[in-house]
This record gives C-alpha cells, sequence and structure tokens, in this order.
C-alpha cells in the first residue's frame, strides 16, 4: 500500500503524506517511501523536470507525528536500530531541506511531534 503519493504535471510535484486513517502518521514504512521519493525530486529537480515541489497531505490532519504502533514495536529496539530509525527519519527532513527548488508545505490540519519539523525543512 502506497502511504505517500507523488503527482507530477507542469514542472509541479505534489507529494502527498496518503495516511489519513491515523492522521498521516509517520512509521518506518511512510518514512523509506518519502525518503525514495524524495531522491527522486532531487534527480528531477537537478534536470529541470521539476520546478516546485509542494508537500501535503489526505484528512483532515496534516500529521499526528509517530505513529503509536510503531513506537510501540520499537520499544524491543537495541541502540543500534535506534540510531538508524534517527537516522532515516533526519534523511528525510534533510532530504526537504536541501531541496534545489522552491518547496512549500500545506499544512491544511494539526500537525504534531516530528511533523512540526516538515514545514521549517519545506522553506525554500
Amino acid at each position: 500500500m502506497a502511504y505517500s503519493t507523488l503527482k507530477i504535471e507542469d514542472g509541479v510535484a505534489r507529494l502527498t503524506l496518503n495516511r489519513p486513517e491515523v492522521h498521516n502518521a509517520f512509521d518506518d514504512s511512510l518514512i523509506a517511501e518519502l525518503n525514495a521519493q524524495l531522491n527522486e525530486l532531487h534527480r528531477l529537480a537537478e534536470t529541470g523536470d521539476v520546478r516546485v515541489v509542494v508537500l501535503g497531505s489526505e484528512g483532515k490532519s496534516f500529521s499526528a507525528g509517530a505513529d503509536l504502533n510503531w513506537m510501540k514495536r520499537m520499544v524491543d529496539y537495541d541502540l543500534d536500530d535506534n540510531l538508524a530509525d534517527s537516522r532515516k527519519l533526519a534523511a528525510l527532513m534533510h532530504g526537504l531541506d536541501t531541496l534545489p527548488c522552491p518547496t512549500l508545505c500545506r499544512v491544511q490540519g494539526a500537525a504534531f511531534g516530528g511533523a512540526v519539523g516538515l514545514p521549517p525543512a519545506a522553506m525554500w
């Protein structure tokens, strides 16, 4: 299942969080998808195929931050596992922050926890 969508039309990329049933909460799958899509957006922006990125979400909440079920699974993680998870989220924020084109964040509802870091990372 796609937890995020990427649509590109006329140089405008729309990257959308798509887990409205859990208020677009982050988990390892969503973070992995977003990182892959951001890598693609970097490539497309470098070639000029994408001129602007709009990050948004489906549903009434922008994002609840970390998914509580994911956090429960992480209880048994050791230090190395936690560091690896943290690095993936840091890569997401860095990937958004360093896009070589204007990047906007459409926050249509509540944003909590780690999701609060997305709008500042998206600022051009």
